[in-house]
């Protein structure tokens, strides 16, 4: 066996984080470690890569029992961890970020010539392509990840950590992954995935282990398990999968109309005869319909939304809300008109990771709680507490900075946020991005009632399941522009990643 870890237990106080956990990796293995938001997958694995010490429990490496103070000793034990979220320098050269800490020296410089040829023999080697010269700001995510893969690679793993590994990645690059990673198992390298996405496990692992709350609920060949199997393993009960009620759409809510965006310099895009970034978008969404997006990351999405929520202004169109035409507002007059917003990216636009739970729980709900100018602290803590419950979102205390919650706990605390509100119109981009299967299945469960009760949503999703399962209808975007529009029941995911691709559907 290449590695065991032997009744792992992890205490933080008097929070158990992990339980007496066993888990063992073979050489060539690719071992999926799934479970709950908080179920303790990714402290075990901290606590492989030396970023914590178990409380008690021991780690043998190739028969002999190892101790890591820090991720050096775990990298120089050969085990390398690639983040969900990437710790990459965008300024810096592919070749740069793969060699920094080990960089290859011309007396007391770096020498940069031999680590482009030695990155360029990096890639050979392990036939992933990519240019060594490519600063890394101007790589789509796919290729980050896989500077990232390169990166321990080049430190000399033959244990990679992988923790939510396609949470950001379009499904094209998804694929592409999960191709790398079989082909570097099938030349001795050995992986450990952290996922929610049980297909995925099926597709790509030679094992699963389950945790819940802490504990080892089930290991098992994936070739003798299901995705039944796993779901019930992980939440501890059958999932509901009840098909959603026919749509009864009503009234327009938003309304958008040849809406063109080129950025910030949108005369001199003009004048160079550049596409723009929103090519003429026509769209609306009525009261109690969901009108999802797909489309690959970088064709438009993001701007779409930025512009409907007030972040950029609009080139020229219209944009509607109520009948109120919202293009060029800011987000708090566009907000007070009836929008409610789960932002794509978590952090970057929908918390604030230094303050607390109650307080990022608490934005956009504080103005109808305050009284002559005060906030009604009671009130707010009991509203954010009963969100905290019903998410089953874990927190330490209300009063606990947000910054440390897990990806997917501080998702959910979002989500709960925007839907709290009497908004008729939301914003739903990649609502589940980063939570397990049982939150999923809540959080849809929670849109589809607003849907029902007259909310009018666009939703935004890579996860083309999602986009099928709650989309009453289709919009697909490509380069800036609607590409096509399929009802949902005629919508297949071969006829979304067509038109996603640029192609067209024969009539």
């Amino acid at each position: 066996m290449l590695l065991e870890m032997s009744q792992i237990t992890k205490t933080y106080g008097t929070v158990t984080a992990n339980t007496q956990v066993d888990f063992t990796l073979k050489e060539g293995e690719i071992h999926a470690l799934v479970g709950e938001n908080g179920a303790g997958k990714t402290t075990l694995m901290r606590m492989l890569y030396g970023m914590e010490q178990p409380t008690s429990g021991t780690i043998r490496l190739r028969g002999q029992a190892v101790a890591f103070a820090s991720p050096v000793d775990a990298i120089d034990a050969g085990i390398g961890m690639v983040h969900q979220h990437f710790m990459l320098f965008p300024s810096f050269t592919v070749a740069e970020n793969i060699v920094i800490g080990r960089e290859p020296r011309l007396g007391p410089a770096f020498d940069r010539k031999k680590a482009v040829r030695q990155v360029e023999q990096l890639c050979a080697d392990y036939r992933m392509p990519i240019d060594p010269l490519m600063k890394v700001g101007d790589c789509p995510l796919g290729l980050q990840q896989r500077v990232e893969i390169l990166k321990v690679l080049y430190q000399g793993a033959d244990i990679i950590i992988l923790d939510e590994p396609t949470g950001v990645l379009t499904p094209l690059e998804a694929r592409e992954l999960l191709v790398t990673m079989k082909s570097l198992a099938a030349r001795g390298k050995s992986f450990i995935i952290i996922t929610h996405k049980l297909h995925e496990v099926m597709e790509v692992a030679d094992r699963v282990t389950v945790l819940r709350d802490g504990r080892i609920t089930g290991t098992m060949d994936t070739s003798a398990t299901n995705v039944d199997e796993l779901s019930r393993l992980m939440v501890g009960r059958e999932l509901n999968d009840s098909p959603k009620p026919a749509p009864d759409p009503g009234e327009i809510v938003l309304e958008v109309r040849d809406a063109t965006l080129y950025g910030g310099r949108s005369r001199q895009a003009i004048a160079r005869g550049e596409k723009p970034l929103l090519n003429g978008i026509d769209l609306e969404v009525r009261a109690g319909e969901i009108v999802g997006i797909a489309g690959i990351s970088g064709n438009g999405q993001s701007e779409l939304i930025q512009v409907i929520a007030g972040l950029t202004p609009l080139d020229s169109g219209q944009i509607r809300l109520q009948g109120a035409d919202i293009a060029g507002r800011s987000p708090l007059a566009v907000r007070s008109l009836g929008l409610a917003h789960i932002p794509e990216d978590r952090y970057q636009w929908g918390a604030a990771k230094a303050a607390t739970v109650l307080e990022n729980g608490m934005m956009g709900h504080h103005r109808a709680s305050a009284r002559y100018g005060l906030l009604a602290g009671r009130k707010l803590r009991a509203m954010v507490g009963d969100w905290i419950r019903r998410f089953q979102i874990k927190a330490g205390s209300l009063d606990a900075k947000a910054g440390v919650l897990s990806g997917g706990n501080l998702q959910k605390l979002i989500v709960a946020r925007e839907l709290a509100g009497s908004e008729p119109f939301l914003i739903a981009a990649e609502p589940t991005r980063g939570v397990d299967i049982g939150a999923m299945e809540l959080i849809h469960e929670e849109l589809l009632r607003k849907r029902s009760e007259r909310g009018a949503i666009l939703l935004i999703s890579s996860e083309l399941t999602e986009i099928l399962k709650l989309s009453d209808r289709i919009l697909v975007m490509y380069e800036g522009r609607i590409a096509g529009e399929l009802p949902a029941g005629d919508a297949t995911e071969e006829s979304i990643s067509l038109l996603m691709a640029g192609g067209e559907l024969r009539v």
